[in-house]
């Protein structure tokens, strides 16, 4: 197993999120633990999708992947469902699980503000 792959444990976790497709003629639909194994690669290293490893397969067909969890909630969907396991075996704390956005500053730039001008002479 190589580094941000998925282990045995862990894919037994999310496999019940993906179940076997039937066979039809035509391309075959590409291994689900490897497109995760992908997404994860991608995720974690925050590489462009074009310098995805070729063990993964195709970098569009990754990506195309990762956009369709993405757009049928099923991402979401498996991320509720660990961070509820974890919580429940008491793997997350509530003190460093959570972000708050209300401390976040942003420059003026970023919210809108004028540029501004240069001195007329």
């Amino acid at each position: 197993m190589k580094r941000h792959e998925l282990s045995d444990p862990q894919w037994e976790l999310l496999a019940p999120f993906f179940p076997p497709r039937p066979r039809k003629r035509g391309g075959q639909w590409k291994d689900d633990r490897t497109m995760l194994n992908g997404i994860f690669w991608r995720l974690n290293t925050g590489a462009p999708w074009r310098d995805l490893p070729e063990r993964f397969g195709p970098w569009q067909t990754v990506y195309d992947r990762f956009a369709g969890l993405r757009r049928s909630g099923l991402l979401r969907k498996v991320i509720e469902r660990l961070q509820l396991q974890l919580n429940e075996a008491g793997m997350i704390d509530p003190e460093l699980f959570c972000i708050d956005g209300t401390n976040v500053r942003a420059s003026r730039a970023a919210a809108g503000a004028a540029k501004k001008k240069p001195a007329a002479r």
